[in-house]
């Protein structure tokens, strides 16, 4: 008995220890805020939970989000045996062995194993792998939480045996809920004082956590326990606020969701003609540790793609920051990147060339290989003239405008097609003056003018 004491005793110590977030966690589905579109009234997970029906599952989103909050209420929940793994600290080992205990709890108790996974992205193919044939017999129940795209992360036979259900990145307003929640929540810990926060306090909070309550709430106990209580009390200002929280943590990582997010949205702010949400993403992309080199790289490939001849000093500008950048390096090569991407972004937008080497390309792989015609092979060796190769070849720089009409072995107009932008316009005058000539020419000579 005695014994029994002090466990009782050390456990509610460290109970009291531990992190505000942990202690003030949500334990019903009513306390998770932000979270209505798969948990709000008639929602298919809502409706699983409350039955005790929930099969295997993933839940994916942001960090802070409530992902393992809402596991946890599930657990409190269930009648099955609720079997917590990490994905960083376990292997194939730990997962056979719960699987075999999972087994025989079914066998012989008639009871469910719902396994949860944690970080479940950090689990290699082969321990992925190792899941399946139990998930598919229902030996457990999975439900498998990630930061990461499951469909990047996660094996495809894995997938298609879970749903898929996506956390959204917590507002601020919900945030400055769950802050004032833990405020009042009877194990904050600070039963002898009274607590405030001053409001624009716990909107920096919020601001700077960006939709991670976790770390809101770690910034909150930091000025909460760095405060000093003045007359029995303790009142949290916004220097106190800033002082806990001072850098804003970025959800973006180089090779996932936020990184290819981001880099969509720059190109497609380019290709849009909006400077301000060109800059805006990239600075997004510099701030959270992207290399200059690749937002260089997306820069030369917009200025081709999606500028293109309207405006040819586009590629030359867009090369060039590249390459100074390459030698110059942050700070100051956000600069010379904010010059060529908004450069890019003003300037005017043409595709032609992107969409003609497509259509080149396509035929050169499905349709016959065209031959090249006589008269414009090589003949730059001994008995090329032997052969028939380059007769009849018309330098072009001997004819007015540099120009004359001949078979270049592929119809005119079949690919390339100019718009009436930017430079593009005076391509597209130049050209039709010359498709007049290649008519004339399959014509015969022109008519004179009638009276």
């Amino acid at each position: 008995m005695p014994e029994d004491l002090f466990e009782i005793a050390a456990a509610e110590r460290l109970r009291r220890e531990a992190p505000l977030a942990r202690r003030v966690a949500p334990r019903s589905i009513d306390e998770l805020v932000g979270q209505d579109h798969i948990l709000g009234p008639g929602k298919i997970l809502r409706r699983a939970i409350e039955a005790d029906r929930v099969t295997s599952v993933i839940f994916y989103g942001p960090p802070g989000s409530g992902k393992t909050a809402l596991a946890r209420i599930i657990a409190m929940r269930t009648k099955a045996a609720f079997e917590p793994l990490n994905a960083v600290r376990s292997g194939v080992k730990e997962l056979r062995e719960l699987i075999a205990a999972a087994k025989q709890r079914r066998i012989h108790e008639n009871r469910r194993t719902i396994v949860f996974v944690d970080e479940i992205h950090r689990f290699n193919r082969a321990q992925q792998d190792a899941l399946l044939p139990d998930v598919e017999n229902g030996n457990i129940i999975l439900i498998g939480a990630t930061t990461e795209n499951p469909f990047f992360s996660v094996v495809a036979p894995l997938l298609s045996r879970s749903q898929i259900f996506e956390f959204k990145r917590l507002e601020d307003e919900h945030i400055i809920t769950l802050l004032e929640r833990a405020l009042a929540h009877p194990s904050l810990g600070l039963e002898d004082l009274g607590i405030a926060a001053e409001p624009e306090a716990l909107a920096h909070i919020a601001r700077y956590a960006e939709g991670d309550v976790r770390r809101a709430l770690n910034a909150l106990e930091i000025a909460l326990l760095t405060t000093a209580p003045e007359e029995g009390r303790i009142h949290v200002t916004l220097d106190a606020a800033r002082e806990s929280i001072q850098r804003k943590m970025y959800h973006y990582d180089g090779a996932g969701d936020e990184h290819y997010d981001a880099a969509s949205a720059f190109i497609k702010s380019m290709r849009g003609s909006n400077p301000d949400a060109a800059v805006y993403w990239m600075a997004r992309m510099l701030e959270a540790g992207e290399t200059p080199r690749f937002v260089a790289r997306r820069i030369c490939i917009a200025a081709s793609e999606d500028v293109g001849n309207a405006d040819p000093m586009a590629l030359v500008l867009a090369t060039a920051a590249w390459q100074a950048c390459e030698f110059i390096g942050l700070p100051e090569a956000r600069i010379i990147l904010s010059q060529a991407a908004t450069y890019v972004a003003c300037a005017p937008k043409s595709n032609a060339a992107y969409l003609a080497i497509d259509a080149a390309t396509a035929d050169v792989r499905e349709q016959k290989t065209a031959d090249v015609p006589a008269h414009l092979q090589d003949t730059h060796y001994q008995g090329a003239k032997r052969l028939g190769r380059g007769m009849d070849y018309q330098y072009a720089h001997d004819f007015e405008e540099g120009y004359v009409p001949q078979d270049y072995g592929v119809p005119r107009g079949a690919y390339y097609h100019p718009t009436d932008r930017g430079k593009e316009a005076e391509f597209r005058e130049r050209l039709s003056r010359f498709d007049a000539r290649d008519r004339q020419r399959e014509d015969g000579p022109e008519s004179p003018p009638k009276e």
